[in-house]
């Protein structure tokens, strides 16, 4: 069969070609087909320096950092990769790791809390002060208790009108628990107890009311995040004060709460736990796989999620080995295990990590970081997002305040001040997270933490060594990683 062109009217023949491809492919003429490219080992690190290539480093940078730190600890003293010093790390940093955690969520769309270390104090010290007085109406004056109960009610209703109702829900919860009393049933002589629990439940709804707050100043009201948290991390510094009376509440007595930084896991529970954590991960990467193959769509290859997965169960059968032999000097099996601060971190990651990668409301925050305004005009409600990030934010400070108080012992009158939230926004940063918004992944928390929980533990081992050079080597480590983020942002933008 031929048709005539346009110009001459002579017969030309059809395209052969395009006929043999739909005839195979059982697609009309014109149509597309499906991509059923299936991605294999070499593909994926084609890929990874692709990303590299085009400004995207990822935690490369943080991770070679983290080997150059052990390579140079290691020469410096022999201690630093004993067992004992390695499972007091993840102790020492988890504070700086779920501060860092929160602040990602900030980060992101491109904003900062400086007053999250502060915050944490704040919650910290009411849920101490719960626990040692035996609810915390008996703890502070009746003034400052009615205002306390009159700031969480309006951060409830502030968070039902901002239709942040998750949030105005889990502060409605704190005030039902503070309301109740129910920290004054603490056994004081085993040291156990649900009023534990509820203590910490109710500085966590403190902090995301502290969140719905701090969000609405900034996203609703227009004020600038760093005026804002600046300012408030002078003022959270005050209410601590008020909370504690003066005086700090040693937290080494109330055992689930001092084991947050200091405790393990059962050497069986830590294998319990890693078999989950790995069969997890390997049964959600192959469910993802054979269903993108059995709708003919493009995805992993098998071959590339056993070997990603194998890689990970390698990796984590030799942390739980190490792990569960007996780091305690004297001999006695009281130290072996995954420690807490390690599988409460982990877990955490694994949460948002799920929430910002899983869901439209983690996609809106990446898109709002990347351009709000472009954000904007697709439809979405960027006041809500913002103010959804400061409160997980803040939430996730609560949580860093309750390690900070379990590695301290105590809630001191300082609590949440000085360097804390500078090491987390370093955390942060040296991880891999923008400082420009748009980048970051929860991971990047855990990673930029080891990093500034290696150095004081490192030069510790050695004593001759001056403190001020903790300062010197961190500041250096956040310039460096600070350089990396705005070379690579130019470079993606240049691509």
């Amino acid at each position: 069969m031929t048709t005539p062109t346009p110009e001459s009217g002579s017969p030309t023949p059809e395209p052969a070609v395009a006929t043999e491809t739909s005839a195979r492919t059982g697609n009309q003429p014109g149509s597309f087909s499906l991509d059923v490219e299936r991605r294999g080992l070499t593909d994926a690190f084609r890929d990874y320096i692709n990303r590299i290539r085009s400004g995207d480093p990822g935690a490369l940078p943080s991770v070679l950092g983290v080997v150059v730190l052990v390579i140079i600890f290691s020469q410096v003293s022999s201690r630093f990769l004993s067992r004992t010093n390695i499972g007091n790390l993840p102790g020492q940093g988890a504070y700086i790791a779920v501060i860092a955690m929160g602040l990602i969520f900030v980060l992101l769309i491109g904003e900062i809390d400086l007053s999250a270390g502060t915050a944490g104090g704040v919650c910290a010290a009411i849920a101490a002060q719960s626990l040692f007085s035996h609810g915390l109406h008996h703890g502070i004056p009746g003034v400052l208790y009615a205002f306390v109960i009159a700031v969480l009610i309006a951060a409830a209703l502030l968070g039902l009108y901002l239709r942040l109702y998750a949030a105005a829900a889990f502060v409605v919860l704190g005030i039902v628990l503070i309301l109740i009393g129910a920290t004054e049933h603490y056994n004081t002589t085993t040291g156990t107890g649900s009023a534990i629990i509820w203590a910490l439940l109710i500085s966590v709804s403190v902090g995301t009311a502290i969140g719905i707050f701090t969000g609405w100043l900034v996203a609703r009201v227009g004020i600038p995040s760093f005026v804002v948290t600046l300012a408030l991390f002078l003022a959270w510094q005050g209410v601590v004060l008020f909370l504690l009376g003066s005086q700090p509440i040693n937290v080494s007595q109330y055992s689930l709460w001092n084991g947050l930084a200091n405790n393990n896991m059962s050497p069986t529970w830590s294998w319990v736990y890693v078999l989950v954590l790995v069969g997890g991960y390997f049964a959600y990467t192959l469910t993802r796989a054979l269903r993108a193959q059995a709708k003919g769509l493009a995805g992993d290859a098998i071959s590339l999620v056993l070997i990603r997965a194998g890689v990970i169960a390698v990796i984590a059968i030799v942390i739980v080995v190490l792990a569960n032999q007996n780091r305690n000097p004297s001999g006695q099996k009281i130290n072996e295990g995954l420690p807490w601060a390690v599988s409460i971190s982990v877990a955490l990651m694994i949460a948002c990590t799920i929430g910002l990668s899983k869901t439209t409301w983690g996609r809106h925050l990446f898109a709002i970081g990347g351009n709000a305004e472009a954000a904007r005009r697709a439809g979405i409600d960027v006041t809500k997002m913002k103010i959804s990030a400061f409160v997980m934010c803040s939430t996730f400070a609560a949580l860093g305040g309750a390690f900070l108080a379990s590695q301290q012992g105590s809630v001191t009158l300082d609590m949440g001040a000085g360097n804390i939230l500078l090491f987390s926004v370093a955390a942060a940063v040296i991880g891999g997270t923008s400082l420009f918004g748009g980048r970051g992944k929860p991971r990047d928390a855990l990673i930029g933490a080891l990093v500034i929980v290696i150095i004081p533990n490192g030069l510790q081992l050695r004593p001759s060594l001056p403190a001020q050079y903790q300062q010197v080597i961190t500041g250096v480590v956040l310039l460096l990683a600070a350089a990396v983020d705005a070379l690579s942002r130019r470079r993606a933008l240049r691509n």
